[in-house]
C-alpha cells in the first residue's frame, strides 16, 4: 500500500486548507484511514480518522473545525481544515489501517501545514 498526501501550504489564521491522501496498491483490505500531525518538539498525534463504514473520530482540539471524508471510488481521504489556528502548524501524515485503530502500518509522506498569526 502506498499513500500519497498533498494539499499542505501556508495560510493565515482563520483560513482553510484541504489535504488529500490517495491510496494505491493492495488496498482492498484497508479499513480505517487517519490523519496525524507532528509539530516540532511534540509527539505525533491523531487528528481525525474514518473507517470504511463512515465512522469518524476527531481530536478534541479540531472538533467543529476539521472534517474528514473519503471517496471510495478515488481511494482518497480528505481532511478539510477550516478556522485554522497557529497551533495547527505541523507536518500532517496520513495513515492506513486494516483494523479500526487508525494506526496501521502504512504511512504517507508528510505535508507541511503552516498557519501564520
Amino acid at each position: 500500500v502506498q499513500l500519497q498526501a498533498s494539499g499542505g501550504g501556508l495560510v493565515r489564521a482563520g483560513g482553510s486548507l484541504r489535504l488529500s491522501c490517495t491510496a494505491s496498491g493492495t488496498i482492498f483490505s484497508i479499513n480505517a484511514m487517519g490523519w496525524y500531525r507532528q509539530a516540532p518538539g511534540k509527539q505525533r498525534e491523531l487528528v481525525a480518522g474514518i473507517t470504511s463504514g463512515g465512522s469518524t473520530n476527531y481530536a478534541d482540539s479540531v472538533k467543529g473545525r476539521f472534517t474528514i471524508s473519503r471517496d471510495a471510488d478515488k481511494n482518497t481521504v480528505y481532511l478539510q481544515m477550516d478556522s485554522l489556528k497557529s497551533e495547527d502548524t505541523a507536518v500532517y501524515y496520513c495513515n492506513a489501517d486494516y483494523g479500526s485503530s487508525y494506526l496501521g502500518p502504512h504511512w504517507g509522506q508528510g505535508t507541511q501545514v503552516t498557519v501564520s498569526s
